[in-house]
């Protein structure tokens, strides 16, 4: 088990508690966003994203964006675990990657 994800005994998953962090933004995700940070209120990284779908609605580029980025939680990559299933912990960092070129 590793420190974003957690389940009982059994495989099933509590209900998460809501937490505050800091949604971080990169490259072309933070001009899109406008900023390069915002807090997050939240119990898992699906919500904190509808949460930011729903604070910049009037941003379709980000809107768009925010499928194809990558995430790092806490330092730890979330690759194509289920956004809904990874918790967010209290004073934590999202950070949101977008795609790019080079390397």
């Amino acid at each position: 088990m590793d420190a974003i994800t957690a389940a009982s005994p059994g495989g099933v998953t509590p209900p998460a508690a809501r937490v505050t962090g800091t949604i971080r933004y990169w490259a072309a995700a933070k001009a899109a966003a406008g900023t390069a940070e915002e807090s997050y209120e939240a119990a898992t990284l699906a919500e904190a994203l509808d949460a930011v779908r729903a604070r910049h609605a009037g941003r379709p580029r980000l809107l768009g964006l925010l499928g194809h980025c990558s995430y790092l939680v806490d330092g730890e990559q979330v690759g194509t675990r289920d956004r809904a299933g990874v918790r967010l912990t209290e004073g934590g960092t999202v950070e949101v990657l977008p795609p790019f070129a080079g390397g």
